[in-house]
């Protein structure tokens, strides 16, 4: 279950949230017994306003579905903060952990939990550019 967190201050502009929602991200046939319609909004209540959760047509990493990426604030993007990628996101534990690491700064301002490692994945630089164009 997702704790609700504590709001945080709106004084800087937040990481960013994509969710693929594509042919595959969202698909019960392809992954059963994963509420895919409460993906999106469990993680915005776990966020509460720490930063926004936008839905996307396919990210074109259909063998990792469902995907989540962070982006990194403008703040962690000046830290050295890059779009994280996450894959095979299919249980509220790993949305929880997602949002703690976001409410925390996320990609270049705080270390994400030790298991988003094992969600971590690596795409091609066209499908990296796509997103971030």
């Amino acid at each position: 279950m997702i704790d609700k967190p504590a709001k945080r201050a709106a004084t800087a502009t937040p990481c960013r949230v994509t969710v693929c929602r594509g042919c595959c991200c969202g698909d019960a046939a392809k992954i059963p017994g994963v509420d895919h319609a409460g993906q999106i909004p469990k993680l915005r209540a776990a966020l509460d306003g720490a930063a926004p959760v936008r839905a996307s047509e396919c990210l074109d990493v259909c063998d990792q579905a469902n995907v989540v990426v962070v982006q990194p604030s403008p703040a962690g993007r000046a830290a050295g903060g890059r779009p994280v990628w996450l894959g095979l996101v299919n249980d509220d534990e790993a949305l929880a952990d997602i949002a703690a690491w976001i409410r925390a700064g996320g990609p270049g301002l705080a270390e994400p939990p030790g298991v988003l490692d094992l969600y971590a994945i690596t795409v091609s630089r066209r499908v990296r550019e796509g997103l971030e164009s």
